[in-house]
């Protein structure tokens, strides 16, 4: 049934019932998100205008917005971005979406750092499989006086950060490479951050379709048992770390003694306590180069 003629708070209760049935998580928000796009209206302006009728142009850019949701993409990917750490993020296909989660690594960097009496300092940060860029691009807009480098080996999400970074006014602090994690990175850094792959590659089809059909698998699988980047950057952040230099990562659910072990043994010290998530879960494992 078309939705033209329908009042804003016909379709948007319409298209609840509609993304509900598909099973998504949030149909009354993904509902209104939806709505407020083709209309280019946020929540307030949506109860105000609740009882305005579609037109015909309205309803079909609608259906067909309600019908990529259905299919199983998530709103970040058809509106193209994303916020994160309160900015304003462009995605591509070659770049996950970023998480909630991840802003563990940011809170966690950034407690270190405070607590170190270092936020003003002139630091120099490396973001190793960057994407868009959200990290880096968190820390560099909470330190002033930090510059930074994001890697990435698909040339595709260096332009998005790249881009994301100008848009950000952040362009003067923030470089991006294309790269394997740290193969073309030279020390002293005084932070590392990574949100790497980290799923195990068994685990891929059992994820939801939000992420296996829409987020690159290069950016999630972590290979047998879902390590393999870590045995890249434990060493990497051993070369490239100035003295008392930290590396932060973020693991996925069990996996942070793992990880913990692997920055162990390349000569990494426990940096401070892993950091849970909003659920509860440890996110940020962090380890330190000794002091020499």
């Amino acid at each position: 049934m078309s939705l033209t003629g329908h009042s804003l708070d016909e379709a948007r209760r319409d298209i609840r019932t509609r993304l509900q049935a598909a099973g998504t998580e949030t149909p009354e928000l993904d509902a209104r998100l939806l709505l407020g796009d083709v209309l280019q209206l946020d929540l307030t302006g949506l109860m105000t205008a609740n009882t305005r009728k579609l037109d015909a142009r309205e309803a079909a850019a609608l259906e067909a917005l309600t019908a990529r949701r259905i299919a199983g993409e998530p709103v970040a990917r058809i509106f193209g971005h994303k916020e994160f750490w309160g900015l304003p993020l462009a995605l591509s296909p070659a770049t996950l979406v970023p998480r909630p989660d991840t802003e563990t690594i940011v809170e966690a960097a950034l407690e270190l750092l405070k607590l170190e009496g270092r936020s003003n300092d002139a630091l120099r940060i490396a973001d190793l499989g960057t994407g868009s860029g959200a990290i880096l691009l968190a820390l560099l807009s909470e330190l002033p006086n930090a510059h930074g480098i994001g890697t990435d080996i698909n040339p595709e999400a260096i332009k998005t950060a790249t881009a994301n970074a100008a848009a950000l006014g952040l362009g003067d602090r923030a470089t991006f490479l294309v790269c394997d994690y740290a193969s073309a990175l030279h020390a002293p850094f005084d932070l590392i951050v990574s949100n790497p792959p980290y799923i195990p590659s068994r685990d891929i089809n059992d994820l939801a379709i939000e992420v296996r059909a829409h987020d690159p698998r290069l950016a999630l699988d972590g290979g047998a048992d879902g390590l393999d980047a870590y045995r890249v950057i434990a060493p990497a952040a051993f070369e490239l770390l100035a003295s008392g230099g930290v590396v932060v990562v973020e693991v996925g659910q069990g996996q942070e003694g793992d990880v913990a072990r692997l920055m162990a043994e390349k000569g990494l010290d426990q940096g401070a306590p892993t950091k849970a998530d909003l659920n509860g879960i440890p996110r940020a494992v962090m380890a330190r180069k000794p002091l020499i």
